[in-house]
């Protein structure tokens, strides 16, 4: 039972934070750590995707998260849990299975933070309305957004500060800031364990193997027999291709930014790249995130589908411009990363309402779970094979074979149905 009147923002911000933190930690952060250790982008690209699996394969455990204690208890240990995988990634550079040991660790956060994420969606879908879902998806999205953009900026400029003036040994520097983190979850953790709510909806209730299997089954079943089958495959192909451009985006626009010129890249810094992204290109995102929630919750989901799609998506091409003006100026980069991420927060919202949308009903923690493991196959497959894609074409083509990949996310768009009412107002 909800003993205090907690405002949901006093927990939705520091909740979505920790569930975004280690999703770029273990996606954007290592590509650039194991860049510095001397990697190249094929390696990156096949060995970092392989690390989004769990997220993937999240929806085989999710009917357990759903029928096992609370949603609540299930965020309070993952973060306490991704914790120590954070000091075991630190502890582990610096040993002689460096490489072995980071990507354990890794795999066991990406495993932890899947499940977190299934019980914090679960979680922010039973202690809120409908209406306050659709006003919230913008903050949820923006600070999600803000770890990421914390990952890629603030973590990776100080730990060019920290090569800069401490000390020139990259494994050393990086285990320095995993053992920060680690210190981060324990007081996300302690924070989340004192102001969390005890959602009335979030009951605990025994449960048997022979429930979870049950269960399993008939998430799978009712998640497919939501709509009729012809609709499900259109379904299936916007939540697998919405994100195509970004998949393959995602790893080769931060190597991209740091290689030096003589690689086709921009040559920034590690401080210059945080800069770049954890200064303007988080104004951006702030602005398109809340401005996409507010929108949404205005008008409902299905008036601005299309504007969300053209924001997605058309952005990108600032890529292909810089890939072939190799600009030098800080603050025009950091002015076309703006654009870039105003129109992903933009565009995001329009994925994560479609999912809770598609999640209402019974089920809706375990549908939700499934709807962004699809999605995340989305992510992992051209993730994979982006860094090969790259090597293969160079940087500037590799940009444009993306923007033509944005012909796919407006073409599974045109087939999916929401109804107008959806996320709006009453």
């Amino acid at each position: 039972m909800n003993e205090r009147n907690v405002s949901p923002w006093a927990w939705i911000p520091t909740v979505y934070f920790a569930e975004g933190l280690p999703n770029v930690l273990v996606m954007v952060v290592s590509v650039t750590m194991y860049m510095q250790l001397g990697m190249s982008d094929t390696e990156i690209g096949i060995y970092t995707g392989w690390l989004q699996l769990p997220w993937v394969l999240k929806f085989i455990w999710s009917p357990f998260v759903d029928l096992y204690r609370t949603k609540r208890w299930w965020v309070i240990i993952m973060q306490l849990l991704m914790g120590a995988s954070l000091a075991g990634v630190a502890f582990t550079l610096n040993t002689p299975l460096w490489f072995q040991g980071t990507m354990c660790c890794f795999f066991l956060m990406a495993f932890l933070s899947a499940t977190h994420d299934v019980a914090a969606d679960g979680y922010y879908m039973l202690e809120l309305d409908e209406h306050q879902q659709s006003l919230f998806v913008g903050i949820r999205n923006t600070f999600y957004r803000v770890a990421v953009i914390f990952g890629q900026g603030v973590l990776i400029a100080l730990a060019g500060v920290l090569q800069r003036y401490w000390s020139d040994n990259k494994a050393f520097t990086w285990s320095l800031i995993f053992y920060g983190l680690a210190a981060l979850f324990i007081m996300l953790w302690l924070w989340h364990g004192y102001i969390l709510p005890h959602a009335k909806a979030d009951a605990e209730r025994p449960s048997s193997a022979h429930e979870v299997l049950q269960g399993l089954k008939d998430t799978l079943v009712t998640f497919v027999t939501k709509v009729p089958w012809r609709s499900f495959v259109f379904v299936l192909l916007f939540l697998l291709f919405y994100r195509l451009p970004e998949a393959m985006l995602t790893k080769m626009c931060a190597t991209f930014l740091q290689r030096p010129a003589s690689e086709g890249g921009l040559g920034l810094s590690p401080i210059e790249f945080g800069i770049a992204n954890g200064t303007v290109g988080l104004a951006g995102l702030l602005l398109g995130g809340i401005v996409g929630g507010w929108l949404a919750s205005r008008d409902g989901l299905k008036r601005w589908l299309w504007p969300f799609v053209c924001a997605i998506t058309l952005p990108d091409a600032v890529y292909v411009y810089m890939s072939y003006a190799l600009p030098t100026n800080l603050v025009f980069i950091s002015s076309c990363l703006f654009v870039e991420q105003f129109g992903y927060g933009l565009g995001f919202t329009a994925l994560t309402l479609y999912m809770l949308y598609y999640s209402q009903g019974k089920y809706k923690t375990s549908h939700y779970a499934l709807c962004t493991a699809i999605s995340f196959l989305g992510l992992m497959l051209p993730g994979m094979a982006s860094g090969w894609l790259k090597d293969l074409l160079g940087y500037q083509h590799f940009f444009i074979a993306v923007m033509l990949f944005c012909i796919v996310t407006f073409a599974v768009t045109a087939f999916i149905k929401i109804d107008p009412a959806f996320g709006k107002k009453e």
